[in-house]
């Protein structure tokens, strides 16, 4: 078998996608990669690879516009036919992350897209690895502790997002006979736990900012949820390691905070009311919050705050989560390699910072 090493990547141009992409550059200096990229207007895949890509590496890096929502990908037969004989990893992290589309449109992109993904796993001559990028969300509404061996157990889900991520990784469990593969499940990703960096000002961000900037302080959750969030620079350079061990064959893998190191809401908002220099909040039932607090509100404020108190729906369940995550295989087969997520409490720090100096995505930061 050739020992080259030639890794297809969907998602590519997401938050954790590019630095997935730079760590295998990094840590598979051999080995090339192909991306596979959605064209969008007025910018083709190769364009939008060129953002991401240093021009030093751009020699090892093949880019398909394609889409995985799309037949074959969007790739036409000779490309399927090219990457099929040259493919020895794939790592599918291509989906949609919104909460709001309808049950339709995130299954043909989060269940159909890895399907047929698979399908050209299936098919890919060389194959040695398949590593499926989903999340810890699968566990929908579950409370206590989520091992990593499990999926459905009857839970109910918040949002089309966590239904169907569960169902495209029990899509990929099926295959997992038949095909080499690991499923890799991340909590909630924030930006690198030593600058602080981020695209994506999503998730945890945008209460956080709205907080920062005193336009609301009442938390319609519990001060005791859990609210487990990894490093990007942690994911991705699990990812990058997990797709080329073998030890990982077969087996899902919490890439998560867990129960030692994740934190609550309380201690994260105590830290952030120190950092942006605000009152603690208030936390109030979210059963009454939504049931009467919230339609009240809605009659009474105005302008940005009504804004706030609309938007803010899409956020709610995350304040009063009572899961831990158990990651009893990350820890056996990352700790020997010395990859361990950090203590969410140890970079708080870095990712207030970087919120400032960029002023919330708005202006660049300057490297450290």
């Amino acid at each position: 078998m050739n020992n080259e090493e030639f890794i297809l990547v969907t998602g590519a141009t997401g938050f954790l996608g590019v630095q997935l992409v730079h760590e295998l550059l990094d840590r598979q200096p051999h080995a090339k990669l192909a991306l596979l990229i959605r064209d969008r207007p007025g910018k083709s895949g190769q364009q939008r690879a060129d953002l991401i890509v240093p021009p030093a590496q751009r020699s090892r890096v093949q880019v398909y516009s394609g889409d995985v929502g799309q037949p074959h990908c969007g790739l036409d037969a000779a490309a399927w036919q090219r990457l099929s004989a040259e493919t020895t990893r794939v790592i599918h992290c291509a989906a949609t992350v919104r909460f709001d589309h309808s049950l339709d449109e995130a299954r043909r992109i989060n269940v159909e897209g890895t399907r047929r993904v698979l399908d050209f796993a299936a098919g890919a001559r060389q194959l040695r690895s398949l590593a499926y990028v989903g999340t810890a969300y699968v566990a929908g509404e579950r409370t206590g502790l989520v091992r990593e061996s499990e999926l459905a157990v009857g839970q109910s889900y918040r949002n089309t997002y966590e239904q169907t991520k569960a169902e495209a990784e029990a899509l990929v469990h099926s295959r997992l006979g038949s095909l080499p593969g690991v499923i890799l499940r991340p909590s909630i990703i924030v930006g690198d736990s030593r600058t602080g960096a981020t695209s994506s000002f999503k998730m945890m961000y945008w209460p956080l900012k709205i907080y920062a900037r005193r336009l609301w302080r009442t938390v319609p959750g519990y001060p005791d949820a859990v609210l487990d969030i990894v490093p990007v620079d942690y994911v991705a350079a699990s990812v990058a390691r997990l797709a080329f061990d073998e030890a990982a064959l077969g087996n899902t893998v919490h890439l998560c905070a867990g129960p030692r190191d994740s934190a609550t809401i309380q201690q994260i908002a105590r830290r952030a009311a120190g950092y942006f220099h605000v009152r603690e909040p208030r936390y109030v039932d979210p059963k009454l919050f939504f049931a009467a607090v919230r339609p009240l509100l809605f009659l009474a404020i105005w302008g940005r705050k009504r804004r706030v108190l609309r938007d803010g729906r899409a956020y709610r369940d995350y304040f009063n989560m009572r899961m831990q995550f158990d990651t009893s295989n990350a820890q056996r087969l990352l700790q020997p390699a010395g990859v361990c997520p950090p203590p969410v409490m140890d970079y708080l720090d870095r990712l207030f910072y970087y919120c400032v100096a960029s002023d919330w995505g708005r202006k660049p930061v300057p490297a450290q």
